[in-house]
């Protein structure tokens, strides 16, 4: 695979005498996502506001087909707010409406050109990634709609030729007909988008902590963690993670029911995270909270991701780190072009 286009990154981050100065930073940066409302540029005054090295946002309403154009200043507004809060990394997440595996056509047409139009309004707000779910089969046969699932994410990456943004598939919990609950499914996706020139360097993954639990797939204690993480290597390949949500779970093991949990108050539990945000292998990829955000009175309270943060730097700075895994090592699995 030929290499990657370098990505714009944001500037090195400025001295600050704000809160966060306190904190040194991990080796990756630790965020949460942040609403918008109120501007783009808010989003990113939250993320300053509760700690966060890192920010995820949706780029419009996710609930609602229609979308509000970017204004070309607010898009200059929040690149600058970036690059002034010093953020080292910024990604973006789909409409849950889309679904690039729908069997009705005009419902997939849809949603490959909202996916479109989701990388698209990345590029504006120079966002490297969309974070998309792949769909859900509905009556069809899993094998076809994965695999309609990966050509309508290829020709969302196609009828944006040549922008940087690209895509990372996210993991699933397999509740009801959602595909990527298993890293084979994921991998499955990744060998079709990957034959179509040009693409392979513009999709990736992200790995949900509740959703592969949800799923089955152990993260602790550290020999299962290693399990999961060889069969993740060989299926997808580690080079391809680019993401990680952390998120706890409020079901159990393979209950392959999506809800999440704060860090530690769910069934995944500190333990599990401590060998995460300490894995050699993991010690690259940025981690992003989707924890709850209320309070005790019901409503949003930025104390919420400022607690998640603190108990992922506290086992950042006290869990033991997980061996190497014996079988999996960075870009194991070979990929057509690759």
């Amino acid at each position: 695979m030929a290499p990657r286009p370098p990505r714009r990154a944001a500037a090195p981050r400025p001295p600050r005498t704000s809160r966060r100065s306190a904190v040194r930073p991990l080796a990756r940066p630790l965020g949460a996502h942040q609403s918008i409302a109120g501007g783009f540029t808010r989003a990113v005054e939250r993320a300053v506001e509760t700690g966060c090295d890192c920010l995820q946002v949706f780029t419009r309403n996710i609930n609602r087909w229609e979308t509000k154009p970017i204004a070309p200043e607010d898009a200059t507004a929040f690149r600058d707010a970036v690059r002034t809060a010093g953020l080292r990394f910024v990604v973006a997440h789909d409409s849950y409406l889309i679904n690039p595996a729908a069997a009705d056509p005009a419902l997939r047409a849809r949603s490959i050109a909202a996916l479109a139009e989701e990388l698209e309004r990345a590029e504006m707000l120079g966002i490297p990634w969309v974070v998309a779910h792949p769909g859900a089969a509905g009556e069809q046969q899993v094998a076809t709609a994965v695999r309609r699932a990966a050509e309508g994410i290829a020709r969302a990456l196609g009828q944006t030729h040549p922008l940087a943004a690209g895509i990372l598939i996210e993991t699933t919990a397999g509740q009801g007909s959602c595909l990527g609950a298993s890293f084979e499914e994921i991998g499955a996706m990744l060998d079709v988008i990957d034959a179509e020139p040009g693409l392979a360097g513009r999709v990736g993954v992200c790995l949900d902590t509740c959703h592969v639990f949800a799923a089955g797939y152990p993260l602790f204690p550290a020999e299962a963690l290693e399990t999961t993480l060889t069969r993740f290597d060989a299926a997808i390949g580690l080079d391809r993670l680019k993401l990680i949500h952390a998120n706890d779970s409020k079901r159990e093991l393979g209950a392959r029911v999506d809800r999440h949990e704060a860090i530690g108050r769910g069934c995944i539990g500190e333990p599990a995270f401590g060998l995460l945000v300490r894995h050699p292998l993991l010690a690259h990829v940025p981690l992003v909270l989707e924890t709850p955000k209320e309070g005790a009175d019901g409503r949003p309270c930025p104390d919420e991701d400022r607690r998640n943060l603190a108990v992922l730097r506290r086992l950042h700075g006290t869990a033991r780190g997980a061996t190497r895994p014996r079988t999996a090592r960075p870009g194991s699995r070979r990929r057509p072009g690759r």
